[in-house]
């Protein structure tokens, strides 16, 4: 069976993007971060990932700059409530072994509920983590998501500009 959101990825890349798993949206279209609300596509262009605002449906054009996507659950939910706890920690050690395999310098969790779950961790730090996952630079940044209004698209902006200048400077 195939996964309902394929990884965009290809060996050594610079960041590769972790989402906790796809919506709803996300799975339905074929492409990450589709919902209408989602501004992961905008922030990473205002960030400097990119140098034109991608499309959701254009996501494999992501490779171009050195950078992909993936998940942590396959499973697409509607929110991210609807994800067990027990489903991150599960994930754990498959998807540690999938960044191993996979070696990109950096990858950046969007959203700490699983990267904390997956360490066992009730607490984490925002930004560059002290310990490598899976021999990558570990990063957790704001998850992008409309519903994630803790967070404005300058503050998004700006952390993950952190993230690109590391990476450039890495």
């Amino acid at each position: 069976m195939s996964k309902p959101l394929p990884d965009i990825v290809a060996p050594g890349l610079s960041v590769v993007f972790c989402g906790l798993n796809p919506g709803l949206s996300a799975a339905a279209s074929g492409h990450h971060f589709a919902g209408r609300g989602n501004r992961f596509w905008r922030v990473l262009h205002l960030a400097g990932f990119t140098p034109a605002l991608i499309a959701a449906e254009n996501d494999a054009d992501l490779l171009a700059y050195g950078l992909g996507i993936t998940s942590v659950v396959e499973r697409p939910t509607a929110g991210v409530d609807d994800l067990a706890r027990s489903e991150l920690v599960d994930a754990a050690a498959g998807f540690e072994a999938w960044v191993r395999r996979w070696a990109p310098r950096h990858v950046a969790f969007l959203g700490k509920a699983a990267y904390g779950a997956m360490l066992g961790r009730r607490t984490v730090p925002w930004g560059r983590q002290a310990e490598p996952f899976g021999g990558a630079v570990a990063w957790v940044l704001p998850n992008p998501s409309g519903r994630n209004l803790a967070f404005s698209q300058d503050a998004l902006v700006a952390a993950y500009r952190e993230l690109r200048l590391a990476a450039e400077g890495a």
